[in-house]
């Protein structure tokens, strides 16, 4: 196997061709002594042949990139992954760079451009379905990937970071329930994302758990955003028979469902209980302060980049699936019934 003419070199292409491992070839340019000199001479010659930029060399004079990918960039939760892959890019000394897709392939191409241009060491997508072309020609760059929270199911050889969804739902509906709500609405997120089916499974299984038939007429379905929550809130109270709880898969949509109380007159937890998902940090300043399940959405993005940073440095991670703990926070949008 021979590295590719016109492609960017990478340490996984030089091993492959040198028939050693990636790790072998980062010892060589670290300068480590456990080494063979076989070994030694014939990588650093093809390194030579290639062209090889050493990264240690090249981070002394500008830093080293991670690209930062979401669909869209307007959600609160977007800043929460940005500050955790932040803290650990300014910690390694890596500088990271920031777009939005929006799922058009005019902006992916646009990005895969620009991408090119600036030679990253690695990208971090959050919540993408990555299209087959996108996912080829980042393999043919040989640029490492990690995908946070993914739409549908990664590719076996992508690293992912997500959290316990299913048991974030189930947790909010086992909450309410044990307040002794036994109608509980539920606002869903877009089908399409892993995330959302997992919490509706959740929340279904909480009720079947205790013999309550899940009633299609308090399912609502919404994409995460406050205008959702609020159009499902609406519909939900308009029932002839209303729940008594409304859970929303995201805080912004349970933000949604607090206007919507708030407009036919009714308060919040005194007329009907609300559950959000994420904990944003608007979420303890709400009126009342939000009970929510806890998405360590910071902590992900952390993960996230610290898994990128050790495939671009050519090191083993130890498992390409991790789900991070949900946690309930129970706050003052929950009463007993």
């Amino acid at each position: 196997m021979t590295v590719g003419e016109g492609r960017r070199v990478t340490i996984t292409a030089i091993a492959a061709e040198a028939g050693v491992s990636v790790p072998t070839v980062s010892r060589v340019l670290n300068g480590r002594s456990d080494v063979s000199p076989q070994t030694r001479e014939r990588v650093e010659e093809l390194l030579r042949q290639h062209g090889y930029r050493r990264r240690a060399a090249r981070s002394r004079v500008s830093a080293s990139l991670i690209d930062l990918v979401f669909n869209d960039l307007d959600s609160p939760w977007a800043v929460e992954i940005i500050r955790g892959v932040e803290d650990v890019a300014h910690a390694a000394g890596v500088g990271t760079v920031v777009s939005a897709i929006h799922q058009r392939s005019t902006s992916a191409r646009q990005w895969l451009q620009n991408l090119r241009a600036r030679a990253t060491d690695g990208v971090i997508f959050v919540v993408s379905d990555l299209s087959p072309p996108l996912l080829a020609e980042l393999r043919r760059l040989n640029i490492p990937m990690v995908v946070v929270d993914p739409a549908g199911v990664p590719a076996m050889d992508i690293p992912t970071i997500g959290a316990t969804n299913w048991a974030g739902g189930l947790s909010a509906t086992e909450h309410l329930l044990s307040l002794g709500h036994r109608r509980i609405g539920f606002i869903a997120g877009p089908k399409r994302l892993l995330c959302s089916r997992a919490r509706l499974d959740g929340y279904r299984a909480g009720l079947e758990a205790v013999g309550i038939e899940v009633a299609d007429e308090l399912l609502f379905q919404g994409d995460f955003y406050h205008e959702s929550g609020f159009a499902g809130g609406a519909a939900l109270l308009e029932l002839d028979d209303p729940p008594t709880a409304i859970f929303a898969a995201s805080d912004q949509m349970a933000f949604g469902v607090y206007e919507a109380v708030r407009r036919r007159g009714l308060r919040v937890p005194d007329d009907i209980s609300v559950v959000g998902f994420d904990d944003l940090p608007e979420a303890r300043w709400a009126s009342p302060p939000l009970t929510t399940v806890r998405q360590p959405l910071a902590e992900m993005g952390l993960l996230a980049a610290r898994t990128v940073l050790r495939l671009a440095q050519g090191e083993d991670i130890e498992t390409p699936r991790i789900e991070l703990a949900t946690d309930l926070v129970v706050r003052d949008s929950t009463a007993a019934l």
